[in-house]
């Protein structure tokens, strides 16, 4: 394996920005949980991410790129490998009329709040997410059942050698919180919309309902990564969605260690202060089979796993196996 020393300081050439060596993970996902990466980037530009994945490519080194981690749950085992975050660095905007080409890393509720001080309207229902552009983009995420894909043009970005593509939103294969983009696990570094026209005020108005909605219902003061259960169409239409499923099954408020499925909605788990990964996974793994149990129905988690080799999976298979051992 190249030196750790060497391997920072060639990041650093590549990406443009300082390299974090022995990193804290829980400052990096909004779980607030994790051990320890090797090394955590944030490179200066689109050109950067792809030259810091290029030189990754044969090295023997695990490599992950995320966002503001919000659908990310790390492990207390830390990660061996390099951790590439795209955010701030990423975030330029710019609006022709009703066309808008975005970066990557922005983060989406100021996204929002910018098109609709310009009166473009269609995403608003993205205005209490928390999360950059790209992952949104990624997972067709969204509120109200709404999803970002539906107003998409086209898309860049770069796969995990750092190969540049572009797709349009055809191609994207949109469905309900999925795409080929995420199947095909590729890095967002740009977007383009063509949205429409709508009363500013009127769109300021929609927002605040939507803000106000989701504060009532959702926990905010605790550190959570949002929905962790996927809602499934054929389980709605029986059961309902996830939280409901949940609490009918006498769940809301469990809690493991410092994790506990929220009392205000059942389809969170929040980090009470020093909840550990497995806490969570174990939550995942009580309530999923819990709700099958009386339902018939599996949940599959939105939320992904991190092992500290630097597999990704849906939450659900990790806690699976770890309830397994």
């Amino acid at each position: 394996m190249i030196p750790a020393a060497a391997l920072a300081a060639d990041l650093e050439r590549l990406s443009g920005r300082p390299v974090v060596r022995d990193a804290d993970l829980r400052l990096y996902g909004r779980w607030r949980t994790g051990g320890r990466a090797a090394a955590v980037v944030e490179p200066a530009n689109a050109a950067a991410v792809q030259a810091c994945l290029a030189y990754l490519a044969d090295k023997p080194v695990p490599r992950l790129v995320i966002g503001d981690g919000s659908n990310i749950l790390f492990d207390d085992r830390g990660f061996d490998g390099v951790l590439l975050r795209i955010g701030q660095n990423l975030s330029a905007v710019h609006i022709d009329g009703q066309d808008v080409t975005a970066e990557g890393g922005i983060w989406v509720p100021t996204f929002v709040r910018r098109l609709g001080q310009h009166g473009l309207g269609g995403l608003e229902h993205a205005i209490g997410i928390p999360g950059t552009l790209g992952g949104l983009v990624v997972m067709n995420g969204g509120s109200r059942r709404q999803g970002v894909g539906d107003d998409l043009v086209r898309v860049r970005g770069c796969d995990a050698r750092g190969v540049p593509f572009e797709r349009d939103r055809a191609a994207c294969a949109f469905r309900y919180r999925g795409s080929t983009l995420q199947d095909d696990g590729l890095i967002i570094l740009g977007a383009d919309f063509h949205l429409k026209r709508v009363d500013p005020a009127a769109l300021r108005r929609d927002m605040i309902s939507i803000m106000v909605e989701r504060r009532r219902k959702f926990p905010k003061a605790q550190p959570n990564c949002g929905s962790v259960f996927l809602s499934d169409p054929a389980m709605y239409e029986v059961v309902g969605p996830p939280g409901a499923a949940i609490e009918r099954v006498g769940l809301k408020g469990r809690q493991m260690g410092q994790a506990q499925i929220s009392p205000m909605h059942a389809n969170f788990i929040v980090n009470l202060g020093t909840a550990r990964s497995d806490d969570i996974l174990g939550l995942i793994h009580l309530a999923r089979t819990t709700v099958h149990d009386s339902t018939g129905f599996w949940m599959d988690a939105e939320v992904r796993h991190i092992a500290p080799d630097g597999r990704v999976r849906q939450a659900h298979v990790a806690a699976a196996e770890r309830a397994a051992v």
